[in-house]
């Protein structure tokens, strides 16, 4: 613990007393809001004596002002004689924002992730508490319902095809629902409903709720779980029961009805009257997984996303503080959330890479989760089609117990899959040409007759753009960005080229830079794939799911709704298709290219090109028709793509375990990643050695196996025009880690301001 003791007697901010003899009773451990490490000592006024509670927000001096403060608890560590302390100046609540339990999370994640306390608490809190004003309440809101009047969709809208697909979407959701989630869903409903209504098809119901808490539509729970789901259930249910930390992991194939053992376990932990705590990847992505919460516990759910109004997220937090929300329902932040008596933790798809947070704060997410199940004694339930190596290494080591659910449910057979070799469908060319056809022979006619019969189609390219390169035929150089060591993307519905790392674009040159020979664009993204089916299917009704075409919530729940009414036929998209999406119509997922990923400079390649194949695979077949799988590869021998064609999980985890051994990676290692980044690439250079001879000088004895790696250029060695080196550490625990860790965060304070250096704990990638 640090004591803060920056205070002169000069300072005017706050009062300074000598404390030699001071009792820990009269002494504070508050943590400051500003970006330094550890806790400060203050004194605490006579006139606050016994009215402090841990997890108040308090207002302290610091340096030569004043700061946001978060009270702990009493200073433990006797002060040094002559140390002269300030006074806390006032509480900012009555009631502490942090509860018990939160804290030693915080606190957990600060020292872990090497960043400082008071901002670790910040970023935890909702506007309104995160900044040294006194408590605000929320005020309560009205929120509006529509209500069909009718059961069908009548005669005399067929002349209306706005309206009779707005009543249509009313009717399949139950014929009740918040008007803000149609026209979240339906861009343009809003007037739609209101002609609705003056034909007394539909009415608008207001009710006074509390900001933020939205009823759902009640939905009824299925009357038959599978013998698996109900087998997983009972497991649950018990370990809520005999109370105490419960790590699981969820290992159910695609369709197998995770959402519905994760909804009955909360079901159970709600009615013992305990409160549960749900992590999402993405709540844009999964708005089915949400809305099945919401529909089945209604204003019991707090919907955490940064899509919230700061209002409405300051009411969530102080409902869920107060216990009168049991439900928290969010992305990776949520895991910060203040639930209340926490009696279960869900994460779904665990092992979604957006669980890391790759920016400030550097945590895991589903790591916190169980690291907060410990601290609560509660149950964890780590849920996955596709677990991540380290939960998985955990289960068999027996520190998770597993659940499986090896079927889907009502005996869906997983979908067939079949490869299609690109070295003998599309054999290279003696000239590299910009027309070749993408779509195989064998992929189209699969289209064609699956599009024939009525049904969807997904076609999965992890690749943004129309054009990956820009090649100049005469010199052989391609297009990069003048600031990042990556090549230009063109994006033709644009007309420009973009850099997808800094962000720059420009119109696309009519010839090359260095030499003014004509360009060719080669590679090959999203937009270049829509375009094919649409020349090739005219007939077709195609779409485009990636960051490009979803440039807001509304698009994408728009996007995502029309697909699941069937008004298009074929979705072309990125990984944003394969994020756990219930779409009965889809009986073909295409995999346009399955070797994107494979050649990353990354040890977690192969597991990410196995999980995304599997995970887009996985939404074939989900309804009552069959589904089929086509994965095109010029590379049909890669690992992870022969044990997907074979929905081989174990053979795939069992080889890739043991490589990982071999070469001490994580699971069977613990890594942080030292990065630099500086504008002039001498003196940046010169820190990474700087950085890495501190390291050497202090590696421990070759017995606690810790190792450096580096330094050495980023695989990506310069982004928005700076130069990024870094250093590698691996060590066998954590804590082998943690001396070294310190000495490089001591010795940041002599690095020049012109370089940039963090720590990141537990990286999720190697760029």
């Amino acid at each position: 613990m640090e004591v803060g003791r920056e205070v002169s007697q000069r300072d005017p901010a706050a009062t300074v007393r000598p404390v030699v003899s001071a009792t820990p009773a009269q002494l504070a451990s508050v943590a400051v809001g500003r970006p330094v490490r550890g806790e400060f000592t203050y004194l605490v006024p006579e006139a606050l004596a016994g009215n402090l509670a841990p997890g108040q927000r308090v207002l302290v001096p610091f340096g030569r002002g004043m700061a946001l403060g978060f009270y702990l608890g009493p200073a433990n560590a006797p002060v040094e004689g002559g140390v002269r302390l300030k006074p806390i100046q006032r509480v900012l609540e009555d009631s502490p924002s942090l509860p018990k339990d939160l804290i030693a999370l915080l606190r957990f994640t600060a020292e872990h992730y090497r960043y400082p306390l008071g901002e670790v608490i910040r970023g935890a809190l909702p506007p309104g508490l995160s900044t040294a004003v006194d408590e605000k309440e929320a005020r309560p809101d009205v929120q509006f319902f529509v209500e069909a009047l009718v059961t069908e969709v009548p005669p005399q809208l067929a002349r209306a095809p706005a309206q009779a697909a707005v009543l249509q979407y009313l009717l399949a959701v139950g014929g009740r629902a918040p008007l803000d989630e149609v026209t979240h869903a339906i861009p343009g409903a809003r007037e739609t409903l209101k002609k609705l209504a003056t034909r007394k098809f539909v009415k608008w119901v207001e009710v006074t709720l509390q900001p933020g808490v939205r009823e759902g539509l009640v939905q009824n729970r299925p009357d038959r779980l599978t013998p698996e789901q109900a087998l997983a259930v009972k497991e649950l249910q018990g370990a809520v029961d005999a109370g105490g930390f419960q790590p699981y992991l969820l290992h159910g194939v695609t369709g197998s009805g995770k959402t519905e053992v994760y909804l009955r376990a909360v079901e159970h932990t709600l009615a013992r009257g305990l409160g549960s705590l749900v992590l999402v990847p993405e709540i844009a992505l999964t708005p089915q997984l949400v809305g099945r919460f919401r529909s089945r516990f209604g204003g019991d759910v707090a919907v955490l996303h940064s899509g919230l109004k700061d209002r409405e997220r300051l009411f969530h937090w102080q409902a869920l503080r107060k216990g009168t929300v049991k439900i928290a329902v969010g992305v990776r932040s949520a895991v910060f959330a203040p639930v209340e008596h926490l009696g279960l933790i869900v994460v779904d798809e665990e092992h979604d890479p957006s669980f890391k947070q790759d920016e400030k704060l550097r945590y895991q997410a589903r790591d916190l989760a169980v690291v907060r199940g410990k601290q609560a004694s509660a149950v964890v339930v780590l849920g996955s089609a596709t677990p991540s190596l380290e939960t998985l290494q955990n289960t068999r080591s027996g520190r998770y117990k597993l659940i499986e659910l090896k079927n889907r449910v009502d005996d869906r057979p997983m979908p067939t899959i079949n490869l299609v070799d690109l070295r003998v469908e599309r054999p290279r060319e003696g000239q590299v040409t910009e027309e070749a056809p993408i779509l195989s022979p064998q992929m189209l006619q699969a289209m064609e007759e699956t599009v024939a019969k009525g049904q969807q189609v997904i076609l999965f390219l992890n690749r943004r753009g129309h054009s990956t390169i820009l090649l100049c035929e005469v010199c052989g150089l391609s297009l990069k960005c003048q600031d990042c060591d990556v090549c230009m993307t063109h994006h033709r519905s644009q007309n420009r080229v973009v850099c997808h790392y800094c962000g720059v674009a420009f119109p696309v040159p009519d010839s090359c830079r260095e030499c003014t020979g004509p360009l060719l664009k080669l590679g090959i993204g999203t937009e270049r794939v829509e375009a094919e089916v649409l020349e090739r299917m005219p007939h077709a009704r195609v779409a485009r799911l990636d960051r490009d075409s979803a440039t807001s919530a509304e698009k994408l729940t728009e996007l995502l709704a029309s697909f699941a009414r069937r008004e298009i036929d074929v979705l072309v998209g990125t990984q944003m298709v394969a994020k756990g999406h219930d779409f009965p119509g889809v009986t073909l997922v295409c995999v346009v290219m399955a070797d994107t990923s494979l050649a990353i400079p990354d040890f977690r390649a192969a597991e990410r090109t196995f999980h995304l194949l599997t995970q887009v695979a996985g939404r074939a077949g989900r309804g009552k028709d069959p589904g089929r799988v086509l994965v095109q590869t010029y590379n049909p021998d890669a690992e992870p793509v022969r044990r997907m064609l074979a929905h081989d999980f174990d053979g795939f985890s069992k080889q890739e375990l043991e490589w990982r051994k071999a070469l001490a990676y994580p699971p069977f290692a613990r890594m942080a990643a030292v990065r630099l980044e500086g504008e002039h690439p001498e003196q940046t250079a010169g820190v990474a050695r700087f950085l890495g001879n501190l390291v050497g000088r202090h590696m421990p004895p070759a017995s606690a196996g810790v190792r450096l790696l580096g330094p050495a250029l980023a695989p990506i060695a310069r982004i928005r025009g700076k130069t990024r080196w870094q250093l590698l550490l691996k060590a066998p625990t954590h804590a082998a880690l943690a001396p070294l860790l310190a000495r490089l965060e001591a010795a940041l304070a002599d690095v020049p301001n012109g370089v940039k250096v963090v720590i990141d704990v537990d990286p999720g990638a190697m760029l």
